[in-house]
């Protein structure tokens, strides 16, 4: 499987890539027209901008040598025309910003809207080797940069080429030896462009490793903020982000240097510029060779002249940045999920929840194997229980059953059928899985119990929270079932989040129910009440247990005993005593625990 997480920030990629801009405009595709209208008024903006110096040169040559009043209208003619031309180009400028932005938040917003439905078609792998801070960057920062491009580079390109084409035609049929003369400093502005453009490639790549770094830190830190605070590591934590700031400060501070060389720099040369035409033009006004106006026009147009030449070099870096960006949204968008539907799907299986695992071998890394040829199977409405040590591979088995990873050897059948023949949808819907840590969405208790579907009836959420007892610490809240939850749900008890968990399931009756740890960590009255909605919800369903507390587990049909990543034993509760093997230590071992507690 390709990784990724090879594609980092530092991977910044060309500046120009040919295959990258093709996929980028394709975005742009449904909007040609939009774009169109905004060239189209760039050309117009860019002649306004253009003949704006030409209007003052033709008021001094032409009517402010003599007093007349044929002088006087024309100057007054030539100020109506020269505010019309303003006031149109407000207009038009407002009008192509507007449809420009417009245009490219639209483009943005479906790039990001793809990339969030793709990740969410990720398979769980691909989360184990992504941070998830560079994820959140790939989704925000990135096509934020994006952003810029379609509104900064991809359009305006075209209004600063049509200011200098405009600009240096009319500037040679003005005067061409003076128009000469100011092209003589477009070497030395290329020179000075292509040293800084060497310059801020390399800072820039700095600045995005080390924003990238501080992403992942903030969103590893923000997880883990309650570890952090058991442990009293505020301190030791705030210095790893400090040094990481410091590191992403003094990058910003060497592209901010960059800059404050460059643009002082292209100051002097326009200036210099500027100094070449009064000696020279000046020179030619006292002659009587040339009129004021001319030079009065040529120092407008030397000043506009820069400008664009200015934008295109700084434009580089917002077209390096989108490329770098646009890689590694690419990137992503071109990583395929691992677990994936058949090519030829058994649609409308009947599921009655039968399972069973056919030497199954099974390792997160290459041979690194969690399972060993692993055989067992559980007949419909059968209740059955995974024990042993840690790591002996119990969460690995139920992540197989729900096909959250693929086995490398064996297979794993739902009712006679191999469950990769079953699409993911119809799979997981059927299984439903009470983990240990209950994870609730930001929202309110009805949306968590229904998981933003609204096919369920106000009838049947509260049907279902009566159910599984949780209808009376509802009651109890202020809003009741439209009670905010915060993130991850902590303003609810342990409890209460296991007894909403168990209310969703219950909302899309699966036909095999998953407890993976359910009651752990839970108080002994809470654990009864919890005990006593399990009974009631595995009714009719084929039950799955996963627990280290060995006398939840005891009037299960069958215990299987891991240990190693292999099937150690089996049998009920008295068979597995009376074997006096692993299962008997770990009884035995629990039970001398709860007696030196007592």
């Amino acid at each position: 499987m390709r990784g990724f997480h090879r594609f980092n920030e530092e991977n910044v990629g060309k500046s120009y890539d040919k295959k990258l801009m093709a996929r980028l405009l394709k975005y742009a595709k449904p909007y040609w027209l939009f774009i169109l209208l905004s060239i189209f008024l760039l050309t117009l903006i860019a002649g306004i901008d253009i003949a704006r110096p030409y209007i003052i040169k033709l008021a001094i040559d032409d009517y402010m040598e003599v007093y007349s009043r044929e002088a006087i209208s024309g100057l007054r003619n030539l100020s109506f025309f020269y505010f019309l031309l303003i006031l149109l180009g407000f207009f038009l400028n407002f009008l192509q910003i507007y449809l420009l932005n417009y245009t490219s938040n639209k483009i943005v917003f479906e790039i990001r809207q793809q990339l969030f439905e793709h990740l969410q078609k990720m398979s769980l792998g691909f989360f184990d080797h992504n941070p998830v801070g560079r994820l959140v960057t790939r989704v925000t920062n990135d096509t934020e940069t994006l952003h810029e491009m379609y509104t900064g580079v991809l359009v305006n390109l075209f209004k600063d080429i049509f200011l200098l084409v405009g600009i240096m035609i009319i500037m040679v049929k003005m005067h061409l030896q003076l128009a000469l003369l100011c092209f003589a400093l477009i070497p030395i502005v290329l020179l000075t462009a292509t040293f800084f453009r060497s310059r801020v490639r390399a800072i820039y790549r700095e600045v995005r490793a080390k924003l990238g770094t501080i992403n992942a830190l903030l969103n590893a830190n923000f997880n883990g903020m309650k570890t952090i605070h058991i442990f009293n590591r505020e301190s030791q934590q705030f210095e790893e982000f400090d040094r990481n700031n410091q590191e992403l400060l003094y990058a910003h501070k060497k592209q901010n240097l960059i800059y404050a060389v460059f643009r002082p720099t292209m100051e002097i040369i326009r200036s210099l510029g500027i100094a070449v035409i009064l000696w020279y033009g000046g020179g030619k006004v006292l002659q009587g060779k040339i009129e004021f106006g001319i030079l009065f026009a040529f120092i407008n147009y030397i000043k506009q002249f820069f400008q664009p030449i200015q934008d295109l070099t700084e434009k580089y870096n917002v077209l390096q940045s989108a490329m770098a960006s646009s890689e590694r949204i690419f990137a992503l968008l071109d990583e395929e999920p691992s677990i994936q539907n058949a090519e030829n799907p058994m649609e409308n299986h009947c599921f009655k929840g039968e399972i069973e695992f056919k030497n199954v071998w099974f390792a997160y890394k290459e041979e690194d194997w969690v399972l060993k040829d692993i055989s067992f199977k559980i007949n419909p409405g059968e209740s059955i229980a995974f024990v042993g040590p840690t790591g002996a591979g119990k969460s690995s088995i139920i992540h197989l059953m729900g096909r959250f990873y693929d086995v490398q050897k064996g297979e794993i059948l739902m009712d006679g059928v191999n469950i990769q023949l079953i699409p993911l949808k119809d799979l997981r819907k059927n299984i439903g899985i009470l983990m240990q840590d209950v994870f609730l969405f930001a929202g309110t208790i009805k949306e968590n119990i229904v998981l933003n579907n609204n096919n369920f009836s106000d009838e049947a959420i509260k049907s279902a929270a009566e159910y599984v007892n949780a209808h009376r610490f509802i009651e109890k809240l202020p809003n009741k079932y439209n009670e905010p939850i915060v993130e991850k749900g902590n303003n609810l008890s342990t409890g209460q989040r296991q007894l909403l968990s168990f209310a969703r399931a219950l909302m899309y009756d699966p036909k095999v129910l998953i407890l993976d740890e359910a009651t752990s960590n839970i108080d002994t009255e809470t654990e009864k009440l919890i005990q006593a909605t399990i009974e009631k919800i595995i009714k009719n369903k084929t039950t799955i247990a996963i627990a280290h507390r060995l006398s939840t587990v005891q009037s299960c049909n069958k215990i299987i005993v891991l240990h190693k990543g292999r099937i150690y034993e089996h049998g009920n509760h008295q068979q597995l005593l009376q074997k006096k093997g692993l299962y008997y230590h770990l009884y035995q071992l629990q039970h001398q625990k709860i007696k030196e507690s007592l």
